[in-house]
């Protein structure tokens, strides 16, 4: 469907930051080109390529200037991720705000179903949904691991799912794991605008976390089940080169440490936010400690020692009162 042509203001602007994805970013064009919603425009924010796909988008532009946009920094120049999401929600005309990356995909469904949930939810400033890990788009790469549904799908088993999340439950959940980090999502563009937009110190990793720590503080989230991102997974990725230069490890730290100064700008006090996020920090900066600091592990192994060094009446005599302690005292929630 073109429902959307020639409209002077579209509803979505969708952005699709690209550095040097020639072999993709056909592919992740086109699957905007196949949205089942057809009131878009296209933002493709060059970041700086040096091959072929800078071509490959003003081509686009060209073609269908009604509809798509060719941008870059100044002087051609390499800037992050984020500061090139930044530019195209500057440059953007619609309320609602969708990016994708140039290696990745949309299912055709995915704009249709998510406009559809924001406009039934005024309230709430972003729809999130799964995405799929998509390893099959190379059936002959070595290697390979399968395909799976990652965050908010049916397999992600989200305590949210198909729910308006106050905040900041949201953050709480994802800075426990990182399985429910927002991903998919679609944006009200004046909430990108209020809280600040892309924090471009971090250019090409932790940029959608950090951002969402933003949002997920303040704002309302619908959390959706529908499937609609196919995130490519393949050798060189950002977060592929990321992992094999050890890089992974110092820019996690980073990231737990901007979240650290963020919330003491924002006197943010929420105990339960605060509680997941230290454990989150304690982790990254004891890699060797994880399981250790699980509470439940923690539980099993003094009741084992317990057992081992106790009289039983004593241990027996201590079971009887941590009972008791348990029935008195309020759920964890509460805490």
């Amino acid at each position: 469907m073109d429902a959307g042509i020639g409209n002077t203001i579209p509803r979505v602007s969708s952005i699709i930051s690209f550095l040097n994805e020639e072999r993709f970013l056909q592919e992740a064009i086109e699957s905007v080109f196949d949205q089942s919603f057809g009131d878009w425009e296209l933002l493709l924010v060059d970041d700086g390529s040096i091959d072929g796909s800078t071509g490959i988008a003003r081509r686009y532009a060209e073609m269908n200037p009604e509809k798509v946009r060719y941008l870059e920094h100044e002087g051609h120049r390499n800037r992050g991720t984020s500061a090139s999401r930044n530019l195209g929600v500057r440059e953007a005309r619609g309320d609602y705000i969708a990016y994708l990356d140039g290696d990745d995909v949309w299912m055709p469904h995915k704009l249709d179903k998510q406009v559809a949930i924001l406009e039934a939810h005024p309230e709430a400033a972003m729809v999130c949904g799964p995405l799929l890990e998509w390893h099959s788009w190379n059936p002959n790469a070595k290697g390979t691991g399968r395909d799976r549904i990652y965050g908010a799908g049916p397999s992600g088993h989200h305590p949210f799912a198909d729910t308006v999340v106050d905040p900041p439950n949201l953050l709480s959940l994802f800075l426990r794991n990182e399985q429910f980090i927002p991903a998919a999502a679609l944006i009200r563009r004046h909430v990108i605008e209020r809280v600040g937009g892309a924090e471009e110190e971090f250019r090409d990793s932790y940029e959608d976390p950090v951002f969402f720590v933003k949002l997920c503080r303040t704002e309302k989230v619908v959390v959706s089940t529908a499937l609609g991102y196919k995130y490519r997974k393949h050798p060189n990725s950002c977060t592929s080169r990321e992992i094999r230069s050890g890089e992974d490890k110092h820019n996690r730290l980073k990231y737990l440490d901007w979240i650290e100064r963020y919330f003491l700008q924002q006197d943010f006090r929420d105990k339960k936010a605060w509680r997941e996020f230290r454990r989150s920090q304690f982790l990254a900066r004891h890699p060797a400690l994880p399981m250790h600091l699980d509470s439940g592990y923690i539980a099993y192994r003094l009741k084992l020692l317990a057992r081992k060094i106790l009289p039983e009446r004593m241990y027996e005599s201590m079971r009887a009162t941590a009972a008791k302690y348990r029935r008195r005292s309020p759920s964890r929630e509460a805490l």
